[in-house]
């Protein structure tokens, strides 16, 4: 069981590649049995409740402050992340034990049936195999590393640095997740913002991470912070877009017993790479669009 500590369509063009054999392209107009819509006219008269009620829904969604400066967003690779990702890495980049602990928190919080988007994914999404769900749609920088996600039954390829607006309707995702990749968003207000948006009411918003990473692509902010600031970070990101529910923070640290001690030029040359880094702690921290949804 995880312990918790603290408070803790898309798009309809060529870049989509399908994974099934005989794909269809994903247009929520095209789903079977849409719903109809009779057009009512408005009553003329002022009701001061539901104009505030949409005075107040309008607000959603919307960044109310920036949490980085310009010297926070900076790399010190400052290439385009899609050169840097146009080789595949079909490697895990976090250990068994974090996949384990993700996998555990997907299958408690994450409904059968769901549709889901998998933002900045890459070969493996750490969905429990039981699980069914209705869609899920990934998202990334390297097609390769996409195509051979066998859980994914569409994907597309779009560097967020660059442009963060995604070409997904309003409202069409249940739950969308982010697994150790949110140290490199440049722009992560404007991120966070279409995630509100691209989410269903009650819809779940789940970042993961640890302490890996590529570091000459990581945010000037993640990479000179420590455990502690970077889930404050985390946490504020959830906190500047209007709409979001009080952000959870879930934590399972390795006991020392469990830290590796190798100290060999591979492993030093594999750490600074950010694919090993011995025993691996886990962090997630998890918001909803609007409410928390109970269910029974």
């Amino acid at each position: 069981m995880i312990s918790l500590e603290g408070v803790s369509s898309i798009r309809k063009t060529h870049d989509m590649l399908p994974i099934h054999s005989k794909p269809k392209p994903w247009n929520p107009s095209n789903a079977p049995n849409p719903p109809t819509f009779k057009k009512i006219l408005p009553l003329k008269i002022s009701n001061t409740w539901n104009e505030n009620k949409e005075a107040n829904e309008s607000k959603a969604g919307r960044i109310k402050r920036l949490v980085l400066t310009n010297e926070g967003r900076t790399k010190l690779n400052t290439f385009p992340d899609r050169e840097f990702y146009a080789y595949p890495r079909f490697v895990t980049h976090v250990d068994d034990g974090f996949i384990a602990t993700l996998t555990d928190l997907y299958r408690e919080r994450l409904k059968p049936g769901s549709e889901i988007l998998d933002l900045m994914s890459s070969w493996i999404s750490h969905l429990p195999n039981e699980v069914v769900y209705k869609r899920v749609v990934g998202h990334g920088l390297n097609a390769q590393e996409l195509a051979r996600n066998s859980r994914m039954d569409y994907f597309f390829v779009k560097d967020l640095n660059q442009d963060q607006k995604l070409e997904i309707e309003d409202s069409s995702f249940d739950a969308v997740l982010c697994t150790v990749s949110v140290q490199y968003l440049q722009q992560p207000e404007k991120a966070f913002a279409e995630v509100f948006r691209v989410l269903r009411p009650g819809g779940v918003f789940i970042v993961s991470f640890s302490n890996r990473l590529f570091y000459e692509k990581a945010i000037n902010a993640w990479r000179d912070g420590t455990a502690y600031s970077r889930v404050q970070l985390v946490l504020q990101y959830f906190q500047c877009i209007e709409g979001f529910t009080q952000p959870e923070v879930i934590r399972k640290l390795p006991s020392a017993g469990n830290s590796q001690d190798d100290k060999s030029p591979f492993s030093w040359f594999m750490k600074w790479l950010g694919l090993f880094s011995g025993s691996d702690p886990f962090y997630a921290v998890i918001a909803y669009k609007n409410f928390k949804p109970v269910y029974d």
